[in-house]
């Protein structure tokens, strides 16, 4: 249907057309302001923990289903589409979740390595392996679906005997180590942000391959990444604040054997004082009136890995 704007007045065509751009423009900063908010902690008080393993994977399908209901890296058609914070945000989060179900089919939920896979659980892991970043065929938003609901299979089998999970000081230790690399390389990124660092990182060659010199990779931050580095490690700390809950519950009578409780409350601490909100990310030197926000939560988020490192021994001690 054509719009007639023929009984319209040049000057009254020059408002009405700035009226309707004003109001797609405001339509716009308000769908970009209430998608840019970050989710809350996960709260694990009300569900329902008699059976090990349930907060763990409860804790992983709360995550996904923030995700599904709102996933934003492969929004094409949206004015979120214009957006970069979040979506490094979750990524961030879905990191965790892999590593997660990851863990939980190749460990957590078998006796010996040997044993078969769960096969629910490695549905889970499956459909979170697909492109973050894809917008059909299939959607992201689907394989989050599909990883939810297997997730649920499995919930129901631990609650009636048919699947299992192992609360193990080992098991604990695998998931604990993912943790850590990937917590170390989020914050490669977060330290290598300010504007005066020149560095770059020497890649190891393969076998075979020990008279060539080591390839060097530029690692230097452009300015215009600092903030999406900084959304993503927050969205790891996010993932991981939620999975430590969990584990308190789960790994409960490992953690008291091990004196770690205190341990773990206090990288709870630590992950939690990651979330603060800048109205602008800088990326100030040591002597500017700005701050440098990266290195800021870069502190926080390696005492917490230092924190997991610390655990990591502790559980590996007899």
């Amino acid at each position: 249907m054509k719009l007639d704007l023929g009984f319209f007045s040049p000057g009254k065509k020059k408002t009405l057309i700035l009226i309707v751009l004003a109001a797609l423009l405001l339509f716009m900063i308000v769908v970009m302001w209430i998608n840019s908010i970050k989710p809350d902690p996960l709260d694990l008080r009300e569900l329902d923990t008699r059976v090990k393993g349930t907060a763990f994977v409860q804790a992983n399908q709360i995550l996904i289903d923030h995700m599904h209901h709102n996933w934003l890296p492969n929004d094409l058609f949206w004015p979120t589409a214009l957006l970069d914070n979040m979506p490094n945000f979750q990524i961030g989060e879905l990191e965790v979740i892999r590593y997660n179900t990851r863990v939980l089919r190749d460990n957590l939920s078998r006796m010996r390595t040997t044993d078969k896979l769960d096969p629910d659980a490695e549905s889970a892991f499956t459909a979170l392996s697909n492109d973050p970043y894809k917008w059909w065929f299939p959607s992201s938003e689907s394989k989050w679906k599909l990883a939810r609901k297997h997730l649920g299979i499995y919930h129901d089998n631990l609650l009636n005997g048919r699947s299992h999970f192992y609360p193990r000081a080992d098991n604990l230790v695998e998931l604990l180590s993912q943790y850590a690399s990937l917590m170390g390389g989020a914050n490669t990124r977060l330290i290598n942000a300010p504007r005066d660092l020149d560095q770059s990182l020497a890649l190891e060659g393969g076998p075979g391959e020990d008279s060539k010199p080591p390839k060097m990779v530029d690692i230097n931050i452009p300015w215009y990444r600092v903030d999406n580095n900084f959304y993503y490690a927050q969205g790891i700390s996010h993932a991981l604040h939620g999975s430590f809950e969990a584990i308190k519950v789960d790994f409960k009578g490992v953690l008291v054997d091990k004196n770690s409780v205190t341990l773990v409350d206090k990288i709870l601490e630590d992950l939690n004082r990651c979330h603060f909100e800048p109205i602008i990310i800088l990326n100030g030197g040591p002597a500017s009136l700005f701050a440098n926000h990266s290195l800021n939560l870069s502190g926080m988020f390696n005492d917490a890995r230092q924190k997991i490192n610390s655990l990591i021994v502790a559980l590996k001690q007899g």
